[in-house]
């Protein structure tokens, strides 16, 4: 936001300056002309057109906007039987936290969200209060009292307080709630709200001006202003594609609207990146398109459900597409295929690539899994894939996709196997060695030792040389490798071969399969010599 605000304040403080010029240029004519060359200099600079003039409809002030908007704006005061700071986080912004709650260190103490007192008093390492204390924002979206704002405000809340601009607290009760994409839906009871539309039909453009109103630090009704920086970043979440502005948000604006300048709801902020917990102009909102489909089916008492098709998936990168020749080939690889789930049944397999679903181009994991959530359950998705090299056609019957805690727990169980064998000496075989891997076929006994089915097949890593690409890339023993260059492998000679032909083709590094933990995962590895 700073760097458009100061294009501004320049432009303005050139116009002043021009307009002093002219006036000076009027003086002059009065004056000896004892050089007319800088005068013919100072009229060509004052006759022609500024170079940068304000755009059309550049509010002067958010007065207006804010004075029609604020009233639908609300304070979500919660009380909940847990730890806020065990509240959902943004995987992979674990130490940036949601703008509800920071993160408390273990046995460490601190004020709860927005300075609420429940801590103060404890000693460091004395045990928590039963229940604690959060808040967050919220906006009407109907006269009869329904009101959104984020899941992760409202997630295991036993009493909730809503505050009016007004200053009027009401009682509020949870409609529904969808952790797949942080949103929720209250009711409080009454009629005449005054509320907000979300904005469909056309979004603004980056750098175009934003106003947020919400509750940050428990300072209900602030108002703060700025530009959309970006569309579709992608911040770990599995179905949104976030906006992202620059307007000041910060912990208890989670939950509170994003307007365009015509006070029309663009979006539903959500989360911050910040290594210190305060704004630094990287908030991220929820797009209003999502939140109102979302809002209107908890409203209609539906339950939300989800295509799925039962593979985990990884981005099918740059390096990825260099090491199998496929120059800029973008897409999502599948690493696993759940047994038994609709993808097998369609043959879909480990290493495909699946670059579009029902005609939609992936270009990432994120957006094939957002394709595929589309779907409903009975659906048939027809996919792209490349295998080894060649398109291939496949339909696949979505089923319905069970919720974040169950593919967690799912994730876990399937984990077990390939844990390592421990300390045990093992008999030191000449071990062919390539690309810093030392490899050991997989025979029953460390089947057994690893806990994989008897018919698992691939390549046992024994050791790993520490100086190598491999060791960087975080390889270790144990692990086993499965696909080279899109085949399978199941012997050293296999993936030796698999290098050789990479390295005949020119090209810098070889896709590996790599199983470990009961799941299988892709990663390239430089070919060096």
């Amino acid at each position: 936001m700073t760097s458009k605000k100061t294009g501004y304040l320049l432009g303005a403080l050139a116009g002043v300056g021009v307009a002093t010029a002219a006036l000076a240029g009027a003086n002059l004519a009065d004056q000896p002309r004892a050089d007319s060359s800088v005068e013919r200099s100072l009229l060509m600079r004052t006759s022609t057109a500024p170079i940068f003039a304000p755009p059309p409809g550049a509010p002067l002030s958010f007065a207006d906007i804010f004075e029609k908007v604020s009233p639908a704006v609300v304070s979500i005061n919660v009380t909940s039987d847990v730890d806020p700071s065990a509240l959902r986080r943004v995987p992979g912004f674990e130490n940036f936290p949601f703008d509800i709650v920071p993160r408390q260190p273990p046995g460490g103490g601190g004020d709860d969200e927005e300075g609420q007192q429940g801590q103060q008093g404890q000693g460091r390492g004395q045990p928590r209060l039963p229940s604690q204390q959060s808040s967050g924002s919220g906006f009407f979206i109907s006269g009869d009292g329904y009101i959104v704002t984020n899941n992760h405000v409202v997630e295991n809340a036993k009493e909730i307080k809503v505050v009016l601009k007004d200053e009027r607290e009401l009682d509020a009760v949870v409609v529904g709630r969808d952790e797949g994409t942080d949103l929720a839906v209250l009711k409080v009871k009454g009629s005449g709200f005054p509320y907000v539309n979300f904005e469909n039909a056309g979004k603004p453009r980056v750098g175009d001006w934003v106003i947020t109103v919400g509750n940050p630090f428990g300072l209900g009704g602030t108002a703060t202003a700025g530009i959309i920086s970006a569309y579709g970043r992608d911040i770990g979440e599995t179905f949104v594609d976030y906006i992202q502005i620059d307007a000041p948000i910060n912990r208890g604006n989670s939950g509170g609207p994003t307007f365009d300048v015509y006070g029309r709801v663009i979006g539903v902020n959500t989360a911050i990146f910040s290594p210190s917990g305060g704004s630094v102009g990287i908030g991220f909102a929820i797009p209003a398109d999502v939140a109102d489909s979302i809002a209107k089916q908890l409203i209609s008492g539906g339950k939300i459900t989800r295509g799925y098709i039962g593979a985990s998936i990884q981005n099918f990168t740059a390096e990825m597409a260099e090491a199998q020749g496929m120059g800029s080939q973008r897409g999502a690889i599948v690493a696993n295929v759940t047994p038994g789930g609709p993808s097998e049944r369609g043959g879909l397999q480990s290493g495909d690539i699946v670059t579009s679903v029902n005609g939609v181009n992936v270009k990432t994991s994120s957006e094939l899994t957002r394709e595929v959530a589309k779907a409903k359950p009975g659906d048939v998705l027809r996919l792209d894939v490349l295998r080894a090299g060649k398109r291939k056609n496949l339909e696949i019957r979505s089923g319905v996709r069970p919720t974040e805690r169950e593919l967690a727990a799912n994730d876990n169980q399937q984990g077990g196997g390939n844990r390592g064998g421990g300390d045990k000496p093992e008999a030191q075989a000449q071990r062919p060695v390539v690309l810093g891997l030392a490899l050991a076929p997989l025979d029953e006994a460390s089947r057994r030792r690893l806990n994989l089915d008897p018919g698992f097949k691939g390549v046992l890593i024994a050791s790993v040389d520490q100086s190598s690409d491999a060791a960087l890339r975080g390889l270790r023993k144990d692990d086993i490798l499965v696909q080279a260059n899109g085949e399978p492998v199941t012997t050293a000679a296999e993936f030796s071969a698999a290098v050789t032909a990479a390295k005949k083709a020119g090209r810098q590094s070889i896709l590996v399969g790599v199983h470990r933990g009961g799941r299988t995962s892709f990663l390239p590895l430089k070919i060096s010599g």
